[in-house]
């Protein structure tokens, strides 16, 4: 089974401490996630993510399925890394690593995400046409709701900034 890849970067122009306080919380989870997904958090929300934590919420991925997802936080590093891995889900595998950084005037975030898909051959044929597009709009309306939440970021003027790369 082929192995997936999403990666995107979004700055913030907001601080670290403040950047890893709300990405940490997985009562955000629901603010990132499109509303026609009908996200619901229904376990885990007790505290910010550590190590063993198990998040547990509904969420419909497609218009005709709608699943739990379970993921297990496995990794933390405070205020750098977080992982995540689905347990149970519409995945066959999914890992999705969390990285914040500094830089000027605010917080890089960036996400590696690997999947496989399900259902052998059926999968690999809808990828490139209903998993991977989705994914992106998953992706692009987290990017909307963080800017709606915290601002755009502007980088000084002696810096560039880094654009959303979604790879295949």
């Amino acid at each position: 089974m082929k192995l997936y890849q999403i990666h995107t970067r979004q700055e913030l122009p907001i601080s670290i401490d403040k950047a890893w306080e709300f990405l940490t919380n997985p009562n955000n989870l629901k603010l990132l996630t499109p509303p026609e997904m009908e996200m619901t958090v229904l376990y885990g929300t007790e505290r910010g993510v550590y190590p063993g934590q198990l998040i547990e919420y509904s969420v419909k991925p497609l218009p005709f399925l709608k699943t739990n997802w379970v993921t297990h936080i496995t990794q933390v590093e405070d205020k750098k890394y977080f992982v995540d891995e689905q347990m149970y889900g519409p995945y066959a595998t999914w890992h999705h690593k969390h990285f914040i950084s500094e830089i000027s005037g605010g917080t890089l975030m960036e996400d590696i995400v690997h999947y496989r898909l399900p259902l052998g051959l059926l999968g690999k044929m809808v990828q490139p046409f209903l998993v991977k597009p989705k994914l992106e709009e998953i992706f692009r309306f987290r990017e909307s709701a963080l800017i709606k939440k915290f601002g755009m970021y502007t980088a000084p003027s002696n810096q560039t900034t880094l654009k959303q790369d979604i790879l295949n």
